[in-house]
């Protein structure tokens, strides 16, 4: 890999992956990036551990992004880091996860690069795999299986896309941003053909403080999300290797709760008689 991390080379744009939370499961390579920044361009979940191991006197810009709700929208934070670049600063763009696995890092390699400057790109541990191996998930196994897919949840364009044969039996199906849209994934899902107790896990702040893996069954996706307040980031993954991870079964103990608070009714020692 061609490296921009000559000290003495300056104004270029090096996008770095900071992985799912955790400031342990930084690269390498991504540490080595923030120690020569003058500007650090980060998106809002980045843990602030993260941001001290760049120099005391670098930049640090924030452009979180929220659902509907944005503090800079894309075309934005492009000119932002063209700007910085063409001033001779040393930009890293830290992204959550891996830059190019739904975290816009193709768009602005794109941008940078229509305006001739030089940008390399480190990835990181995607979200999806540091949830996965913090819950003891297989997103694949020899015996349950042989294919996984990474999908984008959002409400936007979700009955527009094809889904169709990624989940099912044999195959692992993981869905980032899909907490708000989890009742239509589920019917979508359905629809397509997934049976309704196919396993579900749900992945909440993987990696993170207060971190919970829950499961239960596709057709429950919804409501056991709403029952358990639910809230991003948190992945969702489909298929039958969710039986073997550590996920606690929240469908099972909804059902004991729910029996255990049912009056006691005439009807009720009639059945037991």
């Amino acid at each position: 890999m061609t490296s921009l991390l000559d000290p003495e080379a300056r104004g270029r744009v090096i996008l770095v992956g900071a992985g799912p939370g955790d400031p342990g499961l930084l690269t390498v390579r991504a540490v080595e990036a923030l120690r020569v920044a003058d500007v650090v361009v980060h998106d809002g979940l980045i843990d602030m551990r993260v941001l001290d191991h760049a120099p005391a006197s670098a930049q640090r810009i924030s452009v979180a992004k929220q659902r509907d709700r944005h503090t800079l929208p894309q075309e934005a934070i492009n000119a932002l880091i063209i700007a910085h670049v063409k001033a001779g600063s040393v930009v890293v763009r830290l992204k959550g996860g891996d830059p190019f696995v739904f975290g816009r890092g193709g768009e602005e390699v794109e941008a940078v690069r229509a305006a001739g400057l030089p940008v390399e790109v480190i990835p990181g541990v995607s979200s999806a795999l540091g949830c996965a191996a913090e819950a003891m998930l297989p997103l694949t196994h020899r015996d349950w299986s042989s294919a996984v897919s990474f999908v984008a949840g959002t409400c936007k364009g979700l009955n527009e896309q094809n889904w169709a044969g990624l989940a099912g039996q044999g195959r692992t199906l993981v869905i980032y941003m899909g907490v708000t849209c989890s009742s239509a994934i589920a019917d979508k899902l359905m629809a397509d053909g997934v049976a309704p107790d196919m396993p579900v896990a749900v992945l909440e702040r993987g990696t993170l403080d207060g971190s919970r893996a829950m499961r239960t069954l596709l057709a429950d996706l919804g409501d056991m999300i709403v029952r358990e307040k639910v809230v991003s980031p948190a992945i969702i993954v489909v298929g039958e290797v969710v039986l073997l991870s550590d996920a606690d079964d929240r469908l099972a103990a909804f059902a004991a709760q729910a029996e255990r608070q049912t009056p006691v009714t005439a009807d009720n020692m009639e059945d037991e008689a």
